[in-house]
């Protein structure tokens, strides 16, 4: 089902461990980069959020709810989808002056940062070790070297 082009079956320790081992991978590649460019959600954030992202989605997994109501997991990401969207508003910093009349917006690149961990943690639960890395490597590239374009 949700195993993707696993060795391992989805309720097996090992593949517990493997599956959450690679959310904290894929968290920490990007906090890890976030962290070095001095934002405040940094390595330990996103960790956490790619750490959580990648729970949620095997609770219903390892119960096997998944199996007897295939919209399950589908619902849990849009749960998530919206919760990473609380936590990415508040990374994005408003700043209305009176003085200056104007809006300034920081922390979006951030905030779509925390919004790719949580992505990467729901990929590491389902088991897409592939995809994973490939997006893990994009999202990295985007954050590091497509900055000195801008």
């Amino acid at each position: 089902m949700l195993s993707g082009q696993n060795l391992l079956a989805p309720n097996q320790s090992l593949s517990l461990i493997i599956r959450l081992g690679f959310a904290l991978f894929f968290g920490a590649l990007i906090g890890w980069e976030r962290e070095n460019q001095g934002k405040p959600a940094g390595f330990r954030t996103h960790m956490l959020v790619s750490l959580g992202s990648a729970l949620l989605v095997l609770i219903p997994i390892q119960l096997e709810i998944a199996q007897e109501y295939p919209d399950t997991i589908s619902r849990i990401i849009q749960g998530i989808t919206t919760g990473i969207g609380f936590l990415g508003a508040g990374e994005i910093f408003k700043d209305n002056s009176p003085e200056s009349h104007k809006v300034h917006i920081k922390g979006l690149t951030s905030a779509a940062a925390i919004w790719v961990s949580s992505a990467l943690g729901i990929i590491a639960a389902c088991g897409l070790w592939d995809i994973g890395l490939i997006s893990v490597s994009m999202a990295w590239l985007i954050l590091r070297v497509f900055k000195k374009f801008e």
